[in-house]
């Protein structure tokens, strides 16, 4: 790997990091925002849901708090690493040019110091305070996307998102195993729904970024690809992602409110996702495209969808 300053070039410097000053408070939110705090947020939505449907109600309240931070702590590790190795093409890129290690606010040995530590600690933490086998499913899911998204797929294949995104799956594992000690059916459904979920989350923003991972070499599929292209992957993909939702049922792990409330997000998802693809193969681009719209409603979806997960326990 090569070495990349700080500070690379192309990136102005501020009076407060070229002086060498950088003020405390500055220097803890620079630390936090190296764990991504808003892709975590995810992460533990699709963690604590499982929790209850695993225990059929209310799980140990102790034990939810300690998969939270266990969970926050490791996918934070992750989140480091990944800034760590890609701080030469955040460089690059206007969507990630205010990150800590490309101001200077946090230098490239204080980060994968901050990473290690947070790697080895969550381990230990999961290990104590929640059971070894979620210790190793969270450890699994750091080291995947550390080596295998972020080393290995992100820069050599328009797939890096659809196997990448299997790190992104573990937390349902992690919630089932905190609370049953194992992993079941419905543990493998719920990481498949995820698994279906990523690409089509993440695809459209990809499209409105496009040139920022173009001008960096990394081939994320619009890059390589036609609107119309990702357009209809993301079609697919979305109708994966809906049937597998609602296999849940059939095979008895939920009542009747969850697979209600999955079929009505599942439809309005896949309006949306064939309003996508209806409007890049009329080759609309620009602003009139909307990729953005599908974007936010995804993050919306799974939202939703863990929540009924949750409530389903409690109306059978």
């Amino acid at each position: 790997m090569t070495a990349v300053e700080s500070r690379p070039a192309g990136v102005l410097e501020t009076s407060e990091t070229s002086s060498g000053h950088r003020p405390f408070g500055a220097r803890v939110k620079a630390f936090v925002a190296l764990t991504k705090p808003r892709v975590i947020e995810l992460l533990l939505m699709t963690t604590v849901p499982v929790m209850f449907l695993a225990a059929e109600g209310v799980p140990d309240l102790w034990l939810v708090l300690a998969t939270c931070v266990g969970g926050y702590l490791s996918a934070g590790g992750a989140a480091a690493f990944n800034m760590y190795y890609d701080r030469d093409i955040d460089a690059m890129m206007e969507r990630t040019a205010q990150r800590p290690l490309v101001t200077g606010m946090v230098s490239p040995r204080e980060c994968l110091v901050f990473a290690t530590v947070l790697a080895v600690g969550s381990t230990a933490w999961f290990w104590v305070l929640v059971n070894p086998l979620s210790a190793m499913l969270s450890l699994g899911a750091l080291v995947f996307y550390v080596v295998v998204y972020t080393m290995w797929l992100k820069r050599r294949t328009s797939q890096n998102i659809v196997w990448g995104g299997i790190a992104g799956c573990m937390p349902v594992f992690i919630g089932w195993s905190a609370v049953t000690d194992s992993v079941s059916w419905a543990a493998l459904i719920l990481f498949l729904v995820i698994f279906f979920w990523t690409p089509p989350h993440y695809w459209p923003l990809s499209m409105k970024v496009k040139d920022d991972y173009e001008r960096v070499g990394v081939p994320m599929l619009p890059v390589l690809a036609g609107n119309k292209v990702v357009a209809r992957q993301i079609v697919l993909y979305s109708w994966a992602m809906v049937l597998v939702s609602l296999l849940l049922w059939p095979l008895g792990y939920t009542g009747w409110f969850y697979p209600a409330v999955a079929a009505v997000l599942g439809g309005l998802w896949l309006k949306e996702a064939h309003g996508l693809q209806a409007r890049a193969n009329a080759e609309i681009t620009g602003a009139k495209l909307k990729e953005m719209r599908l974007f936010h409603w995804s993050i919306t979806y799974v939202s939703l969808l863990f929540v009924a997960l949750a409530v389903d326990p409690f109306l059978r």
